[in-house]
């Protein structure tokens, strides 16, 4: 017998001894049985059924189409729902229930092309940065950047992790290239800091040994040699280079602190003494007036007779302090030059030897004066005019020379 019972129902139909059929376009095919019950029970329990199969359809619909599986995931639950669809034990509309599945595959099949494209441009994106990676790893293996070189190629491996693999092939060249820079990068910074170690521990001895030397001259009083034994040792502390840090700072300290020790004492000195010399500057403060009141010179001798008392009495008035010392010497040293100055002058205008080779000179000139003045009045009877214009400018020229010659001559006199 045939029973309706919903809409599903009407694809089914319950024979007397309880067996129930689906129809599958013009075929009939046994769903089951369910002898205890009225057919309208049993087209009921299959048609349940057939509406389990529905909603697992219309979830994969959702989820395909809203690309929340994987191609592969989603092929094998079309594969797993259209197998119980090939002997169904349910009652409904089996063909749309195929039809449905069948409507996924094509867009599955875009998907798979899609993610196909996205993870070959990923691919593609892995390979051009990883090449960047062993470009800049090689880059920074062939240089002597201690500090920062080790955090770089850190980062650098925690990104290479992060990429997609490649092909076998060129995925492990690149990271061969990686590898190695890696490698050469991390001894020649292990030999770096290996040599830098031991040229600190040379650096300390040699340290220790200034520090030694400059604690024993702390309490020296003798200044001058000591300042210069303290500016050798600072020369050789700047060449001996960094000793390990905590060490270099504590060396440091004890060679710093002797210093200061002995120029602060020999500064406490340096104090007193200038104290006591302020007298004798106010003494050359008083003989510098008298000095620069002979200035400007109008009686050479009378000034160099007064400067040369003023210098008996400056050198009788002894040290000054170290910081009017400068001041003092350069004004008084500027009188004193004033004097040679003038002297200079005077001597030059008076020199024998000078005078005696410029009145030579004046007289050369007019001897050759006269016999060109000979030799053109000659020319002029001959009528040379040629030889007259030639010793004209000569006689002209002499002339000119004959005056300065007299000028300078006039000085001497």
């Amino acid at each position: 017998m045939t029973a309706q019972g919903n809409d599903h129902s009407s694809f089914g139909r319950v024979d007397a001894d309880g067996t129930v059929y689906v129809r599958i376009g013009d075929e009939e095919r046994v769903v089951g049985q369910y002898p205890e019950g009225t057919p309208e029970e049993a087209l009921a329990f299959y048609t349940n059924r057939y509406e389990g199969l529905a909603f697992e359809v219309q979830l994969l619909e959702q989820r395909v189409r809203g690309g929340a599986m994987a191609p592969d995931e989603a092929t094998a639950s079309i594969a797993r729902i259209a197998e119980q669809l090939v002997e169904p034990h349910a009652v409904g509309d089996i063909t749309a229930l195929n039809s449905r599945l069948n409507a996924l595959k094509p867009i599955i099949g875009l998907q798979r092309e899609k993610r196909r494209a996205e993870r070959s441009a990923k691919v593609e994106e892995s390979r051009t940065r990883k090449n960047a990676i062993v470009t800049e790893a090689e880059k920074i293996a062939s240089g002597k950047d201690w500090r920062n070189g080790a955090n770089r190629l850190r980062d650098l491996l925690a990104e290479w992790k992060e990429l997609p693999r490649l092909e076998k092939a060129a995925d492990d060249e690149l990271w061969h290239r990686f590898s190695g820079a890696r490698t050469t990068y991390t001894r020649a910074r292990k030999a770096h800091f290996a040599v830098l170690s031991e040229q600190r521990d040379s650096a300390r001895v040699v340290k220790e040994r200034l520090v030694k030397e400059a604690e024993a001259l702390a309490d020296s009083t003798e200044w001058g040699p000591t300042a210069t034994k303290y500016r050798n040792l600072m020369a050789e502390w700047k060449a001996a280079g960094p000793a390990p840090k905590d060490v270099d700072d504590e060396l440091w300290k004890r060679f710093r602190g002797a210093q200061d020790t002995f120029f602060g004492a020999r500064d406490a000195d340096n104090a007193k003494i200038d104290e006591e010399f302020a007298a004798n500057a106010v003494v050359k403060e008083a003989l510098l007036v008298e000095a620069e009141a002979l200035l400007p010179i109008t009686d050479l001798a009378a000034a160099k007779k007064a400067f040369r008392d003023i210098g008996e009495r400056w050198e009788a008035a002894g040290k000054v302090p170290r910081d009017k010392m400068k001041s003092l010497e350069a004004r008084i040293r500027k009188v004193e030059q004033e004097i040679r100055n003038l002297e200079d002058d005077q001597w030059k205008k008076s020199d024998p030897e000078k005078s005696a080779r410029a009145d030579g000179m004046v007289g050369q000139l007019q001897d050759a004066i006269d016999k060109i003045e000979v030799d053109l009045e000659k020319a002029r009877a001959a009528g040379d005019a040629k030889k007259v214009k030639d010793l004209e400018e000569n006689l002209e020229s002499r002339r000119a020379f004959l005056e300065m010659a007299k000028q300078t001559a006039s000085e001497f006199s």
